[in-house]
């Protein structure tokens, strides 16, 4: 039987070994994750946590909305057992009249009356070949800008801080991180605090001569599966081609081991994906929208 919970009723245990023993490699379900990116997020229950359903919701002019937050890919139903593809359209088909606006990233294809269903893309490289076998898939305009990276001979550093990187994103990449609200930045850093202290991810980057970053990747680990979660580069570091030399160390030390990169939708500076350059498959996922708000706040998109 689904039962729906509120976030303190939420046994934060059972919900991370359901999610552990569903296979999840990534870290967006996790009780810690959610409770950093999105905190207030309630779920639906079946079974005595069986299987279970995140929603990350908030609340906007006084209506209740589950809404996908940013840095968060994408969500869905997961379950050690049940067929997750049967489980997600009885969440659905549970989920209370109260929320007015549905605007959810979940990994499982579905169809379902009253939702708009879009599809988007994740790409995933599986590094657990030999690094010979991994760079010749690159494309060639990958081996150059990794050429031209190395020239300089960069070294590899794991001190830049949380504040660094975000504000090195801020900085260099006015159009975009204007759109994201301050708020989110908060969460990112607490979220970075939080893995690195417990272990679960690490920012690893580039500093110049004057100890100033030029260049960092924030990683989150979920067995053996190391997601991007956030990158940034200076202008220097863009024209440099150091992101490029970070996923390639990244790869070189990951090669014979079974492990993966999620590059979570990551971006290129000249604005190619990172993961077809290297490489990676793509898997689908899917947005689901559904407005049942009132006329005329029908009209607007309150997420």
């Amino acid at each position: 039987m689904i039962v729906y919970h509120k976030n303190n009723e939420i046994d934060r245990e059972q919900w991370d070994n359901c999610i552990r023993n569903s296979g999840c490699l990534k870290p967006y379900p996790y009780s810690w994750f959610l409770d950093i990116m999105a905190p207030g997020w309630e779920a639906l229950v079946d079974d005595d946590y069986d299987s279970v359903f995140p929603l990350p919701v908030s609340d906007r002019f006084g209506f209740r909305r589950i809404v996908t937050p940013a840095f968060l890919q994408q969500l869905g139903a997961y379950s050690p057992d049940k067929p997750v593809s049967s489980a997600i359209i009885e969440f659905l088909d549970f989920l209370p009249d109260f929320y007015r606006l549905i605007d959810l990233n979940i990994e499982q294809k579905v169809e379902f009356e009253g939702f708009r269903i879009a599809e988007k893309s994740s790409y995933f490289l599986d590094t657990s070949g030999s690094f010979e076998e991994l760079s010749g898939k690159f494309s060639e305009s990958c081996r150059r800008n990794i050429e031209k990276a190395s020239r300089k001979n960069p070294l590899i550093v794991h001190d830049i801080t949380p504040d660094e990187i975000i504000n090195m994103y801020i900085l260099n990449n006015t159009r975009r991180s204007a759109k994201v609200p301050a708020l989110y930045y908060l969460r990112m850093r607490s979220l970075m605090n939080f893995c690195i202290k417990n272990k679960k991810g690490s920012i690893t980057g580039v500093r110049d001569g004057h100890r100033k970053p030029l260049s960092a990747a924030f990683f989150v680990d979920i067995r053996g599966c190391r997601t991007l979660l956030f990158s940034a580069s200076t202008a220097a570091g863009k024209e440099r081609k150091l992101d490029y030399f970070l996923i390639n160390e990244l790869i070189k030390n990951n090669n014979h081991n079974k492990s993966l990169i999620d590059f979570a939708g990551a971006d290129a500076p000249d604005g190619n994906k990172f993961s077809d350059l290297f490489g990676a498959l793509r898997y689908p996922y899917y947005h689901l929208y559904c407005n049942r708000m009132i006329w005329p706040l029908s009209w607007f998109r309150l997420s």
